[in-house]
């Protein structure tokens, strides 16, 4: 069932399942937050209260109030659902943009946030890989597609950007992107994930040394996001305090994996969350 939580300049919708610590679910942009619909009850047979968010402007959540949608503006909405639900602290797993979001949440609420796992974030600031654009057709397509999200503003190609960031399609996949099509296609929501590629991933670089929570990065190795997704994991890990953060890859997995192969990244979130969150 959808809940909504007012905060300053609009609300976000969310709702919560099963009992136990606190994990919140963030997606990245363009989406909703049903692409964790595999995860959610994963994570709630493993005894954990899984709190799935809208995205400001996005989702169900409210359009039009927002100045902003960046990753600061994301981890402060974050850090008020926690707040609001009051079992605190909690894990945050943040998809792509969220990913960077959740950094923030850490580095700024540390008595909200127990720990953070990024599933292929955005969370340095973006170095193209002139290298990676010539030998690398996912990487080429993924840059050129995106690009053309950006100055055109297409939904069509924001759409078969989805289709390359899934290698292997879930059994629902063309529901859900009918679904999202839909959405997308609601007056003025276009405008707020437009919105998302106006901010830069530079304010949550800049939190990584700031975190003192555990830290999982899980990126797919077919990504089309980096030429070199794992290199990029560890980079993240690498501009954390020492320890703090560790790195999994997911054996041809795209930029969804939450949705694709959500077995394994329910696995991963919950081992880590036992063994360096709640151990």
């Amino acid at each position: 069932m959808t809940e909504f939580l007012d905060i300053k300049g609009g609300r976000i919708a969310y709702d919560v399942t099963g009992e136990g610590p606190l994990i919140v679910l963030s997606h990245g942009i363009g989406d909703r937050r049903q692409v964790f619909r595999f995860m959610v009850p994963e994570l709630a047979r493993a005894g954990l209260r899984v709190a799935a968010a809208d995205m400001r402007g996005h989702g169900e959540s409210s359009m039009g109030d927002w100045k902003s949608i960046s990753r600061t503006d994301v981890a402060g909405d974050l850090v008020a659902l926690i707040r609001h639900l009051g079992d605190g602290p909690a894990v945050i797993v943040g998809h792509s943009l969220s990913g960077g979001a959740a950094t923030i949440a850490a580095a700024t609420a540390p008595d909200l946030v127990s720990g953070i796992v990024e599933v292929g974030p955005f969370t340095r600031q973006v170095q193209y890989s002139l290298s990676g654009l010539l030998r690398i057709r996912r990487y080429r397509r993924g840059v050129l597609l995106m690009a053309g999200v950006q100055l055109l503003h297409s939904l069509n190609m924001w759409m078969r950007y989805l289709d390359l960031a899934y290698p292997e399609k879930p059994a629902d996949y063309a529901a859900y992107m009918t679904a999202l099509r839909a959405k997308l296609s609601e007056p003025g929501r276009m405008a707020e994930f437009l919105k998302t590629m106006k901010t830069s991933p530079a304010d949550a670089g800049a939190a990584l040394p700031r975190i003192s929570c555990p830290a999982l990065v899980i990126m797919g190795t077919e990504d089309p996001d980096w030429a070199d997704p794992q290199a990029e994991a560890h980079g993240i890990v690498a501009a954390m305090p020492a320890g703090l953060g560790t790195v999994a890859m997911i054996k041809g997995g795209g930029h969804y994996i939450q949705a694709q192969c959500p077995d394994e990244v329910a696995a991963l979130a919950t081992s880590f969350l036992q063994q360096r969150v709640l151990a």
